[in-house]
């Protein structure tokens, strides 16, 4: 039964009956046969049939909400009984907002040195695709905003405070600034993260509160495009803090913080609240969670925002 969750949940990734049976290292026959018999043993359609794969049943949809969730516990109890006699090992999956990626690897490090045998991956995602992933067990844990548009469902490690700073060329602010309005940023042409990204939405709600709609000039789902797009001299941006501890200061470049309105946002670790909880997660969890990782992001930020004078 194992075995055929684990094809029904390479098919949901793959969308193609084809490329799930090379990712389950099995032929096509083997999986499509497999999953007939799913049908079979559970007796409901669980695939849409057709001469190619076109989507799950409604019935197929709730198994494989269940499929995830036998499999998810199925590994987490493989991972506990081998951590017992051999130590904590396996893949964790990890999810980011953009703008908190330069933050990850502060953790990470020292998770390294925890467990040395875990593999880690990272994965750019929404805050929106971050919730949708946790819910279906294709991640193990996310980095992403803690008291702006919360997650649900989820137990949480803060780790940094977001703050906003206009990035844009110095000759499109007043000589001498040393902070810039959202009121007056607004004036300027912009490139934005795309509207998908919480971040956007942030700064939309300033430039709102502070009595401004903006139209961007250009928008990106990449930090390091915005800060290529500022040197360049083609718009000025809204970025946060941590993209600015990604580049080097430009003579030509100018970082401002935004005011009127002060905006920060916690960002944090976050998991999925469920006992027991994921073994990979609660041991990132309580890295993160030790004393001195929080005032070390904050160190490291401030020495990298120093050279702009920040």
């Amino acid at each position: 039964m194992f075995r055929k969750f684990v094809y029904l949940l390479a098919l949901a990734r793959e969308q193609h009956f084809g490329r799930a049976a090379e990712a389950c290292h099995v032929s096509q026959p083997t999986l499509s046969n497999a999953i007939r018999q799913l049908e079979d043993e559970l007796r409901v359609p669980i695939v849409e049939r057709g001469q190619k794969f076109s989507g799950f049943t409604p019935e197929g949809l709730k198994v494989l909400e269940y499929a995830r969730r036998i499999v998810a516990e199925r590994d987490g109890l493989y991972q506990e009984l081998t951590a017992l006699g051999q130590g904590l090992s396996g893949h964790l999956r990890i999810g980011a907002i953009p703008t908190a990626l330069p933050a990850v690897p502060h953790v990470l490090a020292r998770f390294a040195e925890r467990y040395p045998q875990i593999r880690s991956s990272v994965r750019s995602l929404s805050s929106r695709d971050i919730q949708r992933d946790l819910d279906g067990f294709e991640l193990d844990a996310a980095v992403t905003y803690l008291d702006n548009e919360p997650l649900s469902n989820v137990r949480t490690v803060p780790m940094f405070s977001e703050r906003y700073f206009l990035l844009a060329q110095r000759r499109q602010v007043r000589e001498g600034a040393t902070s810039i309005r959202w009121t007056d940023a607004a004036e300027l042409p912009l490139c934005l993260l795309t509207p998908d990204m919480q971040n956007r939405r942030i700064a939309d709600t300033a430039f709102r509160m502070a009595d401004r709609t903006v139209v961007p000039l250009m928008e990106t789902n990449s930090i390091v495009t915005i800060y290529t797009i500022v040197r360049s001299g083609l718009a000025a941006s809204v970025v946060p803090s941590q993209l600015l501890t990604l580049v080097a200061r430009h003579p030509d470049l100018v970082a401002l913080p935004l005011t009127e309105p002060d905006l920060t946002y916690a960002v944090g670790l976050v998991y999925a609240d469920r006992e027991p909880p994921a073994p990979l997660a609660k041991a990132l969890a309580a890295v993160a969670a030790e004393p001195g990782l929080a005032e070390r992001v904050r160190s490291l930020t401030d020495e990298a925002l120093a050279p702009w004078g920040l």
